[in-house]
């Protein structure tokens, strides 16, 4: 992969000396030596960061090095076997075959706590304020696959009762059953809609209010910061019960209106966690203003529950036994368990798991990818620039390579920061036994051949699967096409052909047989056509003009384009570039 366009090679300010390409080979080896030849990147990776500082401000470009070492060892195990990289540590790098310290290897997820096969009930909640993203993907993905090891059910809950902050977006509704099943290979077994089981938390707020554990504020958000900040109680918690469901009958019948009043849930004002001390449960929504798109729903309902509350009643009523969710939720937990407390329930089994950041990708949220989309800023939600499952999608990410992303990582509580390229390097793994080699040129140059030259030459469609046929360069005009800058050059040799060495438009035969270390290059012949090739570099999308080799490919077949990477069919004449 030495040739145009790897975008990491335009923007490498530094280049790695003979010495450290050799460490991260030979720690990629190692790696692969001690997980049977199947050595993981991410490991590879901090493994190199970690013993090797000062390669940590190269980020960019070591670790798509460290995948191809990983890729380049477990290829050796895989043909060769793993003796075949103890013997090449043996002679090149003895040291690191010395006894590791080695923690016994955990395959797949952790255990679930007090799990009973048959009987696991897990969740996804998605705010439908837009599609999936790949933030989401890691909730689906953990809670389906232990859903599936336990012969479980995954519930596909949507968490949209927030039509302010937050309010859903219409087609969300059935893009997101949609990439769900695409994602993880089967239909949520349940789907529930938070917005039509209001009445539900209507008559758990009542019986909050009539046991005495939850109370109808009056105070203003300010008023109530200062009560809570001083852990003092605020008035309206010593209200009788009829008091409070005087208020509360005012609060959904209309006569109050957003700021008047929220519903509390009684816990103690003394707590160490101010976010824990009677925090509310319930509160008014200007739904003239802001319907719920919902059909049915609309301005019917003035009082719409929290999160915190809503996700709680439906837990409980939906059965579930294992909650799975990002550490940052911490605190929702704490609150949940409380009103379970009230309530007498048990509950649920708790993981968390840390923050997971993409360097190429920095900050994303599915709110602000919705404004930015609706500024005109991207071109819609599968726009290839953003981290959607629909722009992974159609970028050419398999699900499988998302999946394994996801379950690799796993479920820890630490967070983590990792390139694409790990992602990229499971995705290579899925498509590339199956993905036709074709030849895009930028830029092209016609050179007419002189010289011993075939109307026509045969190149295996694939390397290492002769049952995928041939792809035929036409030459009946003895004329060929390489790009601009493969051009420039005086001696080279087109691949799977021949050398020539170049003088002006005329590039003459000089060999059939590979005799010297002359630069290789892709070419085309004259059965091509103008095309696109459409790449995002440096968080921009670029359309790059050449030529593509002709072909009957449907759309959405991923192909790996000669010297420039992997890449999906968009159209007859377009190619989406997926990664190198």
């Amino acid at each position: 992969m030495n040739g145009w366009p790897l975008a990491v090679l335009k923007r490498m300010s530094w280049t790695p000396d003979e010495e450290t390409l050799a460490a991260i080979r030979h720690l990629a080896i190692q790696n692969a030596i001690e997980y049977e030849g199947k050595a993981v990147p991410g490991s590879v990776i901090g493994r190199v960061m970690g013993s090797m500082t000062d390669l940590r401000q190269h980020g960019s470009v070591v670790s798509p090095m460290i995948v191809q070492a990983v890729n380049e060892a477990n290829e050796i195990a895989s043909s060769q076997g793993v003796d075949a990289l103890i013997e090449i540590l043996r002679n090149e790098a003895p040291h690191l075959l010395l006894k590791r310290e080695k923690k016994e290897r955990r395959t797949g997820l952790p255990e679930l706590a007090n799990a009973v096969k048959g009987k696991v009930v897990l969740r996804f909640a998605p705010n439908p304020n837009g599609p999936l993203s790949f933030g989401h993907a890691r909730g689906l993905v953990i809670n389906s696959t232990y859903a599936k090891q336990w012969d479980g059910e995954l519930i596909l809950r949507f968490d949209d009762t927030d039509t302010t902050v937050k309010p859903p977006l219409p087609s969300a509704y059935k893009q997101i059953p949609q990439e769900a099943e695409w994602l993880i290979g089967f239909k949520p077994h349940r789907i529930v809609f938070a917005s039509e089981r209001i009445t539900h938390y209507y008559e758990h707020a009542v019986m909050m209010l009539n046991r005495g554990f939850g109370y109808v504020c009056q105070c203003s958000g300010e008023a109530f910061k200062v009560f809570r900040e001083s852990k003092t109680e605020c008035p309206c918690r010593n209200n009788s019960t009829e008091i409070n469901i005087e208020l509360w009958n005012k609060m959904i019948d209309g006569t109050f209106v957003p700021g008047d009043a929220v519903v509390r849930v009684k816990t103690d004002m003394e707590l160490k966690n101010p976010a824990l001390r009677d925090w509310p449960a319930l509160r008014m929504q200007d739904t003239e203003k802001h319907p719920h798109p919902r059909e049915g729903i609309g301005s019917k309902y003035k009082v719409w529950p929290l999160l915190d509350f809503q996700s709680a009643v439906e837990d409980y009523l939906q059965g579930v036994t294992h909650i799975i969710r990002g550490k940052d939720l911490m605190d929702s937990t704490r609150k949940q368990t409380l009103l379970y407390q009230h309530f007498g329930w048990e509950y649920p089994e708790t993981m968390y798991w840390g923050r997971v950041k993409v360097h190429e990708w920095g900050g994303f949220s599915t709110s602000q990818m919705r404004r930015d989309i609706e500024a005109g800023l991207f071109e819609g939600w599968n726009d290839p620039r953003l981290p959607t499952l629909s722009a992974l999608k159609e970028r050419g990410i398999t699900a499988r390579a998302l999946r394994h992303f996801w379950v690799e990582l796993g479920v820890t509580q630490k967070d983590i920061s990792v390139p694409l390229s790990t992602l990229y390097s499971h995705n290579t793994k899925e498509i590339d036994a199956t993905a036709p080699r074709i030849s895009f040129v930028k830029d092209p140059v016609k050179l007419s051949l002189q010289g011993d030259c075939p109307d026509n030459i045969s190149i295996a469609t694939h390397p290492n699967d002769k049952s995928m046929g041939q792809r035929i360069f036409n030459l009946n005009d003895n004329s060929v096409y390489i790009s601009a800058e493969d051009a420039d050059q005086t001696d080279t040799r087109l691949k799977d052909f021949c050398n020539i060495s170049i003088d002006g438009s005329v590039a003459q035969i000089t060999s059939t047989e590979r005799i010297d270390k002359r630069p290789i290059v892709h070419w085309l012949g004259s059965n091509c056509e103008d095309a696109e090739l459409v790449m995002v570099e440096d968080g921009k999308l670029v359309s790059i003009q050449g030529k593509f080799e002709n072909h009957d490919y449907p759309i959405g077949t991923a192909v790996q384009m000669e010297r420039i990477g992997y890449g999906i069919i968009a159209a007859k004449n377009k190619i989406v570039f997926t990664h190198n």
